[in-house]
């Protein structure tokens, strides 16, 4: 799928963000020891030891560029407590949290989660030298590994904002070679609006950033509200900040996919999509509204009604959010997100597990609804930090749930009949139009041309269908509608504006993917036959695959086992577009 655009090569790189280490305070406890560089390796081919004594590796081939991105919050604290030649090591915590009983360990880590939750450090763990060393460890890291054109790699951490146990994480990454001295975690503040500011700051010192909301689907309604920090409307200052700092967000990761819930969505068929809604380290259920990608768009365009500015006209990506340095985005080679707690199939539970009702903490997680997700894509002209970072600071984007998809869609009004069929099929559509992740002006009463192309992963299952998603607002209510546009079984049925039933056939016996099923390929033009120019909307693509053996059947079967009730035996892989908006 590369094009020619500009003079230069506009290809789709991919890549996992964020990204966990040693480093991060809940991969070390749970056993972790594999360092950035490790990390950089694996996402290179090579492969890596899990701390349960297997290796582990890509099975696709090396990835594009990466980032490492440990929490700010304790960073680099705990393996310093580990260090005996430390002094950190012989205050009464460290014995604590590295005792051999176990309700000590507890005790010692739920202090440490609790002090995230509350925002509130834990005075004896508070040594800013050695987070300024680790980070500057971290950033040698991405430096000794970056290979401008083969292997880009950014600097980056992860401000970790839970306040109760809601999710309003942050993977912040700088573009280039000049960072701040020191990263800017939760502790210094739980209010996201204070991290933009001091990215702001920053900013006007010439080193330039983006902060990138994940997990919003257990944000329990607070990543994408209708009111700021304080409980005040949103107002034009806040959605300026909000999308210098924010461009894009992520779609889907192991804990869950965010683009949208059953209950938001109650007539998209595949809306119901590795659901996962338990609030991190709880057992409480999250709130669907607020919590969701598409629905944050329609809140958006109601914002940018009111105030003039759109807060939530952000790009997509996937990312995989491990905490063992390598990212299990591959459903047959699936092996856990966390190091101990669910780094074998009995810790796993995809199958009933003699003695499961007696768990506690970190092991009663039900990480059989966790997923094997997703990763993050970018249309930039160069392999290389300013084009990747350019790449997402203007939206051209795209997210999968794990496969190497690629996919782009563009909008226009002049573009020719036989344009899907020229060599410089790109080249034409950037310049009759615009990309995705960008706004089109409206032009006289008819509907822009959307032209839109999905590639498969070379070793995955064939594309079965591509959709738009069109989001609006109709006399202040969110509206939404999805259309079929193009499918493998031939075209769209022209007053439905669906595919023809299709068959799953997978055999779940042996889930080996049928690769000549499914087309390599799709790529279609297509206009709104419900368009209205007075109507401001967004549209963006949703790809699926043939269903294919989700990690946990590929698992059951190898342990010749039942999946566990209630876990789907297939899914549909996809992958997301960013959004273009049409506005007057």
């Amino acid at each position: 799928m590369n094009q020619f655009i500009r003079g230069f090569i506009l290809s789709a790189s991919l890549a996992s963000i964020p990204f966990h280490t040693s480093l991060s305070f809940d991969a070390y406890i749970f056993g972790v020891r594999r360092t950035p560089d490790d990390a950089y390796r694996y996402a290179l081919g090579e492969k890596i030891r899990h701390i349960n004594g297997y290796d582990v590796q890509l099975h696709g081939g090396p990835l594009d560029f990466y980032a490492v991105t440990d929490h700010a919050e304790y960073l680099g604290i705990l393996p310093e407590l580990d260090r005996p030649s430390s002094p950190m090591s012989r205050i009464s915590y460290a014995k604590d949290l590295f005792s051999r009983v176990r309700s000590e360990i507890e005790a010692a880590f739920h202090r440490l989660t609790n002090s995230v939750k509350t925002g509130i450090g834990i005075p004896e763990l508070d040594n800013r030298e050695v987070v300024k060393t680790t980070w500057q460890e971290m950033q040698a890291s991405a430096d000794r590994f970056y290979r401008p054109g083969h292997f880009t790699t950014f600097a980056g951490y992860e401000y970790t904002s839970n306040p109760d146990s809601q999710n309003l994480h942050r993977v912040v990454l700088f573009s280039g070679a000049r960072r701040p001295e020191m990263p800017f975690g939760s502790l210094d503040s739980a209010n996201p609006e204070d991290l933009w500011a001091w990215l702001d700051g920053h900013r006007e010192k010439g080193i330039d950033s983006i902060a990138i909301p994940h997990n919003s689907n257990v944000s329990n309604g607070m990543m994408f509200q209708l009111n700021d920090f304080a409980g005040n409307p949103i107002n034009s200052a806040y959605a300026e900040t909000r999308m210098r700092n924010e461009p894009i967000v992520e779609m889907s990761q192991i804990k869950g996919t965010s683009e949208t819930h059953p209950e938001l969505s109650p007539n998209d068929e595949f809306g119901n999509f590795e659901i996962y809604e338990i609030l991190l380290g709880t057992t409480r259920r999250g709130k669907a509204e607020g919590s969701y990608v598409r629905q944050a768009l329609q809140r958006g365009l109601q914002i940018e009604a009111q105030t003039g500015v759109n807060p939530y006209q952000f790009g997509f990506i996937g990312s995989s959010d491990t905490h063992n340095a390598g990212s299990p985005v591959e459903e047959e080679h699936y092996f856990g997100k966390t190091g101990i707690p669910d780094g074998l199939p009995s810790t796993r539970r995809a199958m009933v597990v003699a003695g499961e009702e007696n768990l506690r903490g970190a092991m009663s997680t039900p990480f059989y609804k966790w997923s094997a997700a997703g990763l993050a894509g970018v249309w930039a002209e160069r392999n290389d930090r300013a084009d990747i970072f350019a790449a997402m600071r203007r939206r051209e984007t795209f997210a999968t749930s794990g496969p190497r998809i690629k996919v782009r869609l563009f909008a226009g009004y002049g573009y020719s009949a036989n344009i899907l069929s020229r060599a410089n099929f790109a080249e034409l559509a950037y310049q009759g139009g615009v990309p995705m992740g960008s706004e089109l002006r409206v032009s006289g009463n008819s509907s822009p041309i959307f032209l839109a192309q999905a590639m498969k992963d070379a070793n995955g299952a064939g594309l079965q269908r591509m959709q738009i998603i069109r989001g609006w607002v109709e006399n202040g209510v969110t509206k939404e509608a999805i259309f079929d546009i193009a499918c493998a079984n031939g075209a769209p049925n022209p007053e439905t504006h669906r595919c023809a039933p299709m068959r799953d056939t997978t055999d779940t016996r042996t889930c080996m993917v049928n690769k000549r099923s499914g087309a390599p390929e799709m790529k279609t033009a297509w206009r709104d036959p419900d368009y209205n120019p007075a109507r401001h909307a967004f549209y963006y693509v949703r790809v699926l695959e043939n269903p294919t053996c989700r990690w946990s059947t590929w698992e059951a079967n190898r342990e010749g086992a039942s999946v566990r009730p209630g876990l789907p035996l297939t899914i549909q892989e996809r992958a997301w577009s960013s959004p273009i908006w049409i506005k007057s």
